[in-house]
């Protein structure tokens, strides 16, 4: 394939694609997304000292590749601040305290307490042995601790790990588990034990924020890449040749093609799956069986002058309301203030079964149906709402189903110049899709030498 136009093209321009572009900035690298925006899932937008935000918000700390990537753009990160567990349910709202305490100080029927402290006995034991299977092993070979995770209970549902459980303690358990995109009944019961001890443990993962947004992040690798990196550039097909591989795009000018060494594919798994036109069948077959579920989140900004029920907490689990959990993004600016400023800015977020009820709806009837949730938790609350904007994400998130690690090793298997990257090849959110996106990157530049 003569006259290549770069050293590589990497089609998507979420997380996964800009590490593998800023990991490849020193080389000839193009990088096309179809939306007029990069960073997928993270998104957010500034207002003044605090900012607005729709997606993906805690990250990894020091030591991972979440935490190598944000040094090496020169981006900020402080831990998240505030009560992670927070809960309002049966019209009390819990800041503190033990969360084993919750079952005694929300109101419920005692059947539901005992099912509520049977059940959870039995998650607390789980997750520490999820917490042994996390960790990296003397000798552990490329991918096994991955495997391991997907291995950990991975044949049977969350749902069929906990028994049926009475409507209040189901609730409880309900926000935790679909924050996956899945339902207890959907997701493999390691994968919600996973999502519990990131909520109890603040040291297992997830522990940073932004400050300004998920964005800065973002638009620092982007203006790093410059008009390397094009929006509004649809690719249509990805087909391999002699020495390289042609890239099919649609944009606002026009149908081109691109000529590449290389390419790093990191769309979700179906468009994987459709426009990479001569792919590996077993690879082909398992990105089809990759299983997605929905996030509809909003946020808004608000104008109290004074004390809000929620200022002591960044996020507050809500069971049994149109959204599953309501998150005070100022929590992080609200920690560095002298004295607490005017408004507050909060997303609320519905994934899985929530999010399939509202994501066909239009913006001023989910907006109304959250409104109407968080009036009820917190009074008054609509009166102060300032902004408010709907986003959708129909692929929100793919989630680990029963069977899920059956599919990994035909997802990871090399591909003749072709190297898939994204947070579908693991269970490690951001941190997945920054090191599939770097394995790529690396791979590239090992075959194109110094």
């Amino acid at each position: 394939m003569p006259d290549l136009d770069a050293d590589a093209v990497v089609i998507g321009g979420g997380i996964a694609g800009l590490a593998a572009a800023w990991r490849l900035r020193q080389r000839e690298v193009v990088l096309l997304e179809a939306t007029d925006r990069t960073g997928g899932r993270l998104c957010s937008e500034g207002r003044g000292s605090y900012w607005l935000n729709w997606g993906a918000h805690v990250f990894s700390g020091p030591g991972s590749a979440t935490g190598q990537l944000l040094d090496e753009t020169g981006v900020e990160t402080v831990p998240v601040p505030g009560e992670l567990a927070a809960l309002a349910m049966n019209g009390r709202l819990l800041t503190d305290g033990r969360v084993l305490t919750y079952p005694f100080r929300v109101p419920m029927p005692w059947a539901s307490r005992l099912a509520l402290l049977r059940a959870g006995a039995r998650v607390r034991l789980a997750v520490r042995r999820y917490g042994a299977a996390c960790v990296p092993r003397a000798g552990d070979a490329p991918g096994a601790l991955q495997q391991r995770v997907y291995d950990f209970l991975g044949d049977r549902s969350f749902a069929d790990f906990t028994g049926p459980l009475p409507p209040d303690a189901d609730a409880m358990f309900r926000p935790t588990v679909t924050r996956s995109a899945g339902s207890p009944e959907q997701v493999s019961a390691g994968a919600g034990i996973g999502y519990f001890r990131l909520v109890w443990d603040r040291k297992s993962g997830l522990s940073r924020n932004i400050p300004g947004g998920a964005t800065t992040l973002t638009e620092a690798i982007r203006a790093e890449l410059g008009p390397r990196a094009r929006t509004g550039t649809e690719v249509t097909e990805v087909s391999r040749g002699p020495g390289g591989v042609a890239v099919r795009y649609r944009s606002g000018s026009g149908d081109g093609e691109l000529r590449a060494r290389h390419c790093v594919i990191t769309t979700p798994a179906p468009i994987t799956a459709r426009i990479a036109a001569d792919l590996e069948p077993e690879t082909a077959a398992a990105l089809r069986q990759v299983r997605y579920g929905p996030f509809v989140s909003a946020a808004f900004l608000t104008d109290e002058t004074g004390p809000a029920p929620w200022d002591r907490c960044y996020a507050i689990a809500t069971p049994g309301r149109s959204f599953n959990i309501f998150i005070n993004v100022t929590s992080v600016a609200r920690a560095a203030e002298q004295a607490r400023q005017p408004g507050s800015s909060i997303m609320v977020f519905a994934p899985a079964d929530l999010a399939a009820q509202l994501i066909d709806l239009d913006d001023a009837t989910i907006l109304g149906r959250f409104l109407r949730d968080a009036d009820e938790l917190f009074g008054g609350f609509g009166s102060h709402v300032r902004e408010a904007h709907v986003r959708r994400w129909p692929l929100g998130l793919a989630y680990c189903f029963p069977g899920r690690g059956r599919l990994q090793a035909a997802l990871t298997r090399p591909l003749d110049r072709l190297w898939l990257a994204g947070d579908y090849l693991g269970t490690f959110y951001t941190e997945t899709a920054i090191t599939t996106g770097w394995r790529a990157a690396d791979g590239i530049l090992a075959d194109l030498g110094p």
